[in-house]
C-alpha cells in the first residue's frame, strides 16, 4: 500500500539526517504563509468563477505547473543553514504546501462561510437544514484533506477511499441543496446557483487525482 520509491506526482524526496528546528513562532509563520496562498487561491477562484477553465487558470496564476510530477514539490539538495527563518530555511516541504490541499481548503472556505451567513437566517433556512448542509460540507472537506495527506505519504490506494468518500459527502451536498425550501426569500436557491460549479469543480480535481493515484500505483 505505501509506495515509497514510486516514481510520479506524489513522490517527496525526504533527505535524512537534516535536522528541523523551528520555534512555535517559526512554524506560525509557516501556517500565515499556508493561510495567504490558501487565501489568494480564493481570490483568483472567485475572480475567474465564469471561466470555463478556471480550475488550470488560477492553478497557472498561482504558480503551479500542473503537471503530475509537479503536485507534490521535492526539496532540493541545500547547504545546513546558520539561521532557521522560513526564508533562508531549507525548503520545507509539508502538505500545506500540497496544491491539491490548497485548492481544496480554499473552495470549501467560500462555501462554508457563505451557507454559514445564509443559515444565520434563522427565518428562512430551517434549522434542521442549516445544520445538516454544513455537517455535509464540513465532512466533505475532511474526507478530502485526509486523503491528500495520504498521498502526500504515498499511499494512494488509502487516498482513493479518501477521496470517494469525500465525493459521497460531495453528491450529499448537492443532494441537500437540490431539496424543495419553504425559503420565500431565495436566500437558498442563490447559494445553490452560488455552491453548484464549486461542488463540480472539487469534484473535477479530485477526479483527476484519483486517476493519477491509479496510474502510479499500477506502475508498482
Amino acid at each position: 500500500m505505501t509506495n515509497k520509491d514510486s516514481d510520479g506526482m506524489f513522490e517527496n524526496d525526504w533527505e535524512e539526517g537534516r535536522e528541523l528546528s523551528w520555534t512555535e513562532a517559526d512554524w506560525e509563520k509557516y501556517l500565515s504563509e499556508h493561510d495567504v496562498a490558501v487565501g489568494e487561491y480564493l481570490k483568483f477562484y472567485e475572480q475567474l468563477s465564469e471561466v470555463t477553465d478556471r480550475v488550470d487558470e488560477v492553478a497557472r496564476r498561482m504558480g503551479w505547473d500542473m503537471q503530475a510530477d509537479e503536485v507534490v514539490p521535492e526539496t532540493e539538495e541545500e547547504e545546513e543553514p546558520e539561521a532557521s527563518t522560513f526564508a533562508e530555511d531549507f525548503d520545507l516541504y509539508t502538505v500545506h504546501r500540497n496544491p491539491v490541499h490548497i485548492a481544496t481548503k480554499a473552495i470549501y472556505l467560500g462555501l462554508i462561510a457563505n451557507w454559514e451567513r445564509i443559515s444565520a437566517h434563522s427565518e428562512h433556512i430551517h434549522s434542521a437544514q442549516a445544520i445538516g448542509t454544513l455537517g455535509s460540507l464540513y465532512r466533505g472537506r475532511e474526507h478530502a484533506l485526509q486523503a491528500v495527506q495520504s498521498l502526500d505519504m504515498g499511499d494512494y490506494a488509502l487516498a482513493i477511499c479518501f477521496f470517494k468518500r469525500a465525493l459521497r459527502e460531495l453528491n450529499d451536498t448537492l443532494n441537500r441543496l437540490a431539496q424543495e425550501s419553504d425559503d420565500s426569500s431565495g436566500l437558498h436557491a442563490r447559494y445553490r446557483e452560488f455552491a453548484t460549479p464549486r461542488l463540480f469543480d472539487l469534484r473535477e480535481i479530485w477526479l483527476r487525482v484519483m486517476n493519477e493515484c491509479r496510474s502510479a500505483d499500477s506502475k508498482d
